[in-house]
């Protein structure tokens, strides 16, 4: 009988440690997950004093000829730099827009001889303010995804940085500084 009683507490003891196994191998599994989804949710990119966070766009619905994108430019610097031009992949063209209101008229025009990111300062490219319209696009931004843009500073040089798709209509993401 002992032995017996012996062979059950093994098996038992097995079926526990199997079981604190596989929870440690899914707790493993859901934190890679979380970090992963962090990266996507917060990138950055820096290139000299410049750094440029977070950049997204938002998924287009078929048949969709333009998209948005937006991110913050941080100037770290003693002197200002200026955002020249973009370009991108994912459309024949990309311009610098800004949105206003005029005499309660929402307008959108296209900002000429660029942006200027002063030192030490922090421009927000973001919905209803400053943004990028990807215009004739090749192909639609699809949520979930990455596309790249090249971005051409005037004392800084070119950058090449990423955009993380949203969904449709989703909301900007919320800044954590």
């Amino acid at each position: 009988m002992s032995h017996s009683f012996r062979a059950a507490a093994s098996s038992r003891r097995r079926f526990a440690l199997g079981s604190f196994e596989r929870l440690g191998i899914a707790l493993c599994v859901l934190a890679l997950l979380f970090a992963s989804a962090q990266a996507v949710l917060a990138h950055e990119f820096k290139l000299g004093d410049l750094e440029i966070g977070h950049p997204w766009s938002r998924a287009t619905p078929a048949g969709a000829k333009v998209a948005g994108g937006y991110f913050t430019i941080t100037n770290t610097g003693s002197a200002p730099d200026r955002l020249l031009s973009i370009t991108s992949d994912i459309s024949a063209k990309a311009e610098l827009h800004e949105m206003g209101v005029s005499n309660g008229v929402m307008t959108m025009r296209q900002v000429t001889g660029g942006l200027e990111i002063p030192a030490g300062g922090k421009v927000a490219l973001a919905p209803n303010g400053y943004h990028l319209m990807f215009m004739d696009l090749k192909r639609q931004p699809k949520e979930g995804e990455m596309f790249s843009a090249t971005l051409t500073f005037e004392k800084a040089g070119p950058l090449q940085i990423e955009f993380a798709v949203q969904g449709i209509g989703s909301a900007a993401p919320q800044d954590d500084d």
